[in-house]
Order: structure tokens, then C-alpha cells, then sequence
């Protein structure tokens, strides 16, 4: 690939009926764990269709989303992914002078973000399982259930999906009608539920809700 690595990735061959929104949300939730995404752009526009760039705080969590969801199956089409052309020079000219604003005022909540990073760093390569010790949060017995709570309003299966199908072991979402801000995981077995567990712990689907994960009662 001649395209130098840099901050930005391109992503192609996504499902156009996807709304935009719903759309920015679950690129969020699905490379948000492999490092701080300071910017999302997908547009629906007729050129634009079917393509998003995100924009990684790190150039190691840009390389790492590239190498891990490559052909990733979004949305039932598999992502193709690559570095953009230039370094968030195809973010300035879509977003205009406004556009960079914004992202300079992004880098003055330093503090606050690296806290929120630091939570977040476990999950980082989480697509390749990491075989250290599983440490215990005060919770219930080992299961091979997950229970979520304070989820945002907005989640929906697919998210959660793509959040816990890259642990091994995973099985289903399941969803409580009428309650948005809880679901349940199901793994094949206790010890995979509970690495799921401890390297999603805290994960931030969205700025103000941080996920808890528990074992469920059995």
C-alpha cells in the first residue's frame, strides 16, 4: 500500500441505508476500543455514499482499527479500510475552517479525555485476546452471562454485537423490551464471559454513560 499511515482511515463499502446518525454512532461504539476518536465523518451525500473517515487521536489505535476490522462484516458488508490520502486534509475541505475549529477546541479538554482514555486503554487490543489473569470485581458468581447496565438510550443489538463479538466464545445479545439501558450477553462459558467483562468494563458507548458489565444471577 503506497498511502503513508497517518491519522485518518477511510472506510468504504458500507451499507448505504444506514441512516446518519445511527451510522456515526456504530462506527463510534465499534472503533472507539482501539483508541480516542477525536472526529467521525460520514456523509450522505451521492458521491459520499457508502464511505466514512474516522479520525484517531493516536496514529497506533489508526493502524491497529485498520489491521483488526479489516473486511469486518458491518452492517452484513464486509468494511474495506484504508489510510486516507492525507492526513485529515479530506476532513478540513468537507467540514471547511469550521471544522478545524473544532477540533482545537477537542484538544484543549486534554485532561478529562486521558482519564477516559486510561479507562479505556485495556480494550485496546482487545480483538486478539489477551490471556492474562481475570481480576475479579466485587460482582455476582462467575456466569456466562453478561448483564449491562446504564446504557444510553440510543443502543440498540448491533452495537453491543460488534462491541462483544470480538471476544471469543460470544453467542447472542439480548435486549429487555421497554428497558433501553440494560441487556445481557451470552458466552459459551464463564471464563469467556469474564474476560469480555473485564476489558469492557467502563466502556463509554457514548461520552456520558459508562457501560457496567456484571455477571448475571444465575
Amino acid at each position: 500500500m503506497d498511502i503513508r499511515p497517518n491519522h485518518t482511515i477511510y472506510i468504504n463499502n458500507i451499507n448505504d441505508k444506514i441512516k446518519k446518525e445511527e451510522l456515526k454512532r456504530s462506527l463510534y461504539a465499534l472503533f472507539s476500543q482501539f483508541g480516542q476518536i477525536v472526529d467521525i465523518v460520514a456523509m450522505k451525500t451521492i458521491k459520499m455514499r457508502g464511505q466514512a473517515f474516522v479520525v484517531f487521536k493516536e496514529l497506533a489505535a489508526a493502524t491497529n482499527a485498520l489491521r483488526q476490522l479489516q473486511g469486518f462484516p458491518f452492517y452484513n458488508k464486509p468494511m474495506r479500510i484504508q489510510y486516507a490520502k492525507t492526513d485529515s486534509e479530506v476532513i478540513t475541505k468537507m467540514k471547511g475552517v469550521h471544522g478545524d475549529k473544532e477540533k482545537k477546541k477537542e484538544k484543549k479538554k486534554k485532561p478529562q479525555e486521558l482519564a477516559a482514555n486510561l479507562a479505556k486503554k485495556p480494550a485496546a487490543g482487545s480483538a486478539v485476546p489477551a490471556h492474562t489473569p481475570v481480576v475479579q470485581v466485587p460482582d455476582n458468581p462467575p456466569n456466562h452471562i453478561l448483564f449491562l447496565s446504564n446504557l444510553p438510550e440510543e443502543t440498540n443489538e448491533m452495537m453491543l454485537s460488534m462491541l462483544f463479538n470480538q471476544f471469543p466464545g460470544f453467542k447472542e445479545v439480548r435486549l429487555v423490551p421497554g428497558k433501553h439501558d440494560i441487556a445481557f450477553v451470552e458466552f459459551e462459558n464463564d471464563t469467556q464471559a469474564g474476560v469480555a467483562k473485564d476489558a469492557l468494563q467502563g466502556f463509554r458507548i457514548t461520552a456520558t454513560c459508562a457501560m457496567k458489565v456484571t455477571f448475571a444471577k444465575k
